[in-house]
């Protein structure tokens, strides 16, 4: 037998990125279209959820429009698969667009921090610091309108806060100075100096919306360069509809989104050194969060000077993005910061932090057993990490921190949406869905344990998922060498 015949048995492979003959079951064009259609479905129904009203009114009507706007995205990432490169492209571009303009069809509905910011660039650009007064205080009383502190009525409704001194105010924790970092800072300056007058929210969720499509953009671009550039329409189709970006993203405006896409950045366009430090940096003087990530920044790096020269970039851009504010405010920069950390930072009743090691260990041991596994993670995701995937080390130890630490704000999990697309493991996409589960959920069932519940089915989907793919993967690659 001629050593050709078996290869001349083979049917021609198609282009890159068409699926083979025996995987397609419907033209291209059809499976196109299928994607487009559960696309505009799931953006009316963002829409119409955000109409519906807000966290306090309606709960039971967000979180039902939540489920099915979630059911409609899984779908939608499901079915792109199968769609050609070109064209899942551009339905992840003009997905991501359509997804996030109709996270701007109503005010915020489940958040008030943004009033906080608006707040805090009105401050900023009276040339005052953010960190130096509560909003409450009467030094800046001549920067107050009607829009964040009305001056009508009885103070009550969704987002309104009363304080002891009879003054009204959307801002929440008006007592205290701004606890962000100062790269949100600037963010806000930012927005407002750009923003018309008496525009009112809507230009922090338009930044909110530019901020999710360049994240849509980067992970794209990132994915072709430095993954496999027939799977990065899908991969990215993962943070460009999910739910929780026009909800948290564009509706609630959440700074988290300028430090998913930095992290992006760094992680994605950067080798370890000064330039991945630096960005790094950068996101986290706009949230802490991704502090968690320079581990994962860090993989399989064991010459001291890359990594010492990555760490002190990072270190140096917080310095440096904290400095004229510690000139304008001295020792009262870090604001409310301290006292965030220091209380619950959860609604009072049954949610509390390390829900899920509670269950195992006594309440006082909790966070110190947090602190020790996660130093090990870290430990772990520095020493054997993926060099070429930072961001599997990354999302590996910053999914974990929010399983253990079991936070109600679902925004927190939008840097791990974030990581979750530049790698594909979709299964810590329950991660977000707990935090929001728990934060609409819990005015429906109180007295019920939701948080241990809605974690611990998130962990459990984590480790399904895992266990998934050590299943599926070769078995060569799973047998140690020899």
């Amino acid at each position: 037998m001629s050593d050709t015949a078996p290869a001349q048995q083979h049917p021609p492979q198609p282009p890159a990125g068409q699926p083979a003959a025996s995987e397609s079951h419907a033209p291209a064009h059809v499976r196109t279209i299928a994607v487009a259609a559960l696309l505009t479905a799931l953006t009316a129904v963002v829409v119409g959820t955000l109409r519906a009203g807000d966290s306090a009114s309606g709960p039971g009507r967000l979180l039902a429009g939540y489920a099915v706007a979630w059911t409609l995205f899984a779908a939608s990432a499901w079915a792109v698969r199968k769609v050609p490169v070109r064209a899942a492209t551009g339905l992840v571009l003009t997905g991501a667009a359509a997804v996030a303009l109709a996270g701007l069809a109503a005010p915020p509905r489940t958040s008030t921090d943004m009033y906080r910011y608006a707040w805090d660039g009105r401050v900023q650009a009276a040339g005052i610091s953010p960190y130096a007064h509560p909003p409450a205080a009467p030094e800046l009383a001549r920067l107050r309108d009607h829009w964040l502190f009305p001056a009508e009525g009885s103070c009550q409704g969704w987002g309104l806060t009363h304080t002891t001194g009879g003054l009204c105010t959307r801002i929440n924790r008006p007592t205290v100075p701004t606890i962000y970092p100062p790269v949100a800072e600037g963010w806000f300056f930012t927005v407002h100096l750009l923003s018309p007058s008496d525009s009112r929210h809507k230009p922090l969720q338009v930044g909110g919306a530019v901020l999710a499509f360049g994240t849509t953009c980067a992970l794209l671009t990132v994915l072709r360069r430095r993954g496999d550039p027939r799977r990065a329409p899908a991969r990215a189709a993962l943070w460009a509809w999910c739910p929780a970006v026009p909800f948290e993203a564009v509706n609630n405006a959440h700074i988290d989104t300028l430090g998913v896409l930095l992290t992006v950045l760094a992680l994605g366009t950067a080798t370890a050194g000064a330039r991945r430090g630096g960005l790094l940096g950068a996101a986290v003087a706009v949230k802490l969060l991704p502090l968690l990530t320079l581990p994962g920044a860090l993989s399989g790096e064991r010459g001291p000077a890359r990594v010492l020269r990555t760490v002190s970039a990072t270190v140096a851009v917080v310095a440096l993005a904290y400095l004229p504010y510690v000139a304008a405010s001295g020792a009262g920069v870090l604001g409310y910061l301290p006292g965030y950390l220091e209380e619950e930072g959860y609604e009072p009743g049954d949610v509390h932090r390390f829900a899920l090691p509670r269950l195992l260990l006594p309440d006082a041991a909790a966070g110190g057993a947090v602190l020790v596994l996660l130093a090990l993670l870290a430990l772990y995701v520095w020493w054997r990490g993926d060099p070429a995937r930072p961001w599997r080390g990354a999302l590996l130890l910053t999914g974990t921190a929010l399983l253990l630490v079991s936070p109600n704000y679902p925004w927190y999990s939008l840097l791990v949406v974030g990581l979750i697309a530049l790698d594909g493991r979709w299964e810590w996409l329950s991660v977000t869905l707990a935090g929001t589960v728990l934060y609409l959920g819990g005015r429906l069932l109180p007295g019920v344990p939701l948080q241990a519940w809605a974690y611990g089915t998130a962990g459990v989907c984590v480790a399904f998922g895992a266990w998934l793919r050590a299943a599926r993967r070769p078995l060569g690659r799973r047998l140690p060498r020899a």
